[in-house]
């Protein structure tokens, strides 16, 4: 793992930014050639072109950049980028994902510290309110490790009397879970997925993800990616 294109997240996660191809100049280009013109270094004007085409909403120039990430997030963060993926309206994105159907990785969980349990939201009925009381956070997160412990032990078990690794999987708690998987997308993908996600009512967890996202996607598109999402 590269260690200047990955950012550590929550306690075993990271995003690593595994290719990239364009930059704001492609996206430029790509937008001028309506005109049979081409720009061979990026200016003051072609600053102007992108923020006309991010205010405008033409979107089709973002498409023509792209960014590989490679994801280590829990499945409960892992399943909602994925609707997010399937659920949006471009098809500019790829996603592949370890199988335990095939392999028999190491299982790794997540476990919040002790004042990062929340509590349930009073007008929502999703999202979450303030921090819980440090004493309920420490028995909940005594309570999580032990369960994750017992659900290990119970999933070596079965791998150990040659059950089948894609049924003896499930003896292993699904949302703490961490799952590696890999992100192709355009530019304009990667701005949706940040607009959504770096939201203040967004789930901490995915938020912390989008915010690894916009640190490496950022150095790289730092003028398109400032016209699409402000920041």
């Amino acid at each position: 793992m590269e260690k200047q294109h990955t950012v550590k997240v929550l306690d075993k996660g990271y995003v690593r930014l595994v290719d990239h191809m364009g930059s704001d100049l492609s996206v430029v280009n790509a937008a001028r050639v309506s005109f049979a013109k081409e720009s061979k270094e990026f200016s003051v004007q072609d600053a102007r072109l992108l923020e006309f085409l991010a205010r405008e909403n033409h979107m089709s120039p973002f498409r023509h950049a792209f960014a590989t990430f490679e994801f280590n997030a829990p499945i409960m963060v892992a399943r909602q980028h994925w609707k997010y993926v399937v659920g949006s309206d471009h098809t500019m994105d790829s996603w592949n994902e370890s199988s335990r159907r095939y392999i028999s990785l190491e299982p790794e969980f997540y476990i919040p510290k002790n004042d990062e349990w929340r509590q349930a939201p009073e007008s929502r009925k999703q999202g979450s309110g303030g921090p819980i009381g440090p004493w309920i956070g420490a028995v909940l997160s005594s309570k999580l490790i032990q369960h994750l412990e017992d659900a290990e032990a119970l999933y070596k078990w079965a791998m150990e009397e040659g059950v089948a690794p894609e049924q003896a999987r499930l003896f292993l708690p699904a949302y703490a879970m961490y799952q590696p998987y890999l992100w192709s997308c355009s530019l304009q993908s990667v701005a949706h997925f940040l607009n959504q996600r770096l939201a203040e009512d967004s789930q901490y967890e995915i938020r912390q993800y989008a915010e690894a996202v916009y640190d490496l996607i950022q150095p790289l598109f730092p003028v398109s990616i400032k016209a699409l999402t402000g920041r």
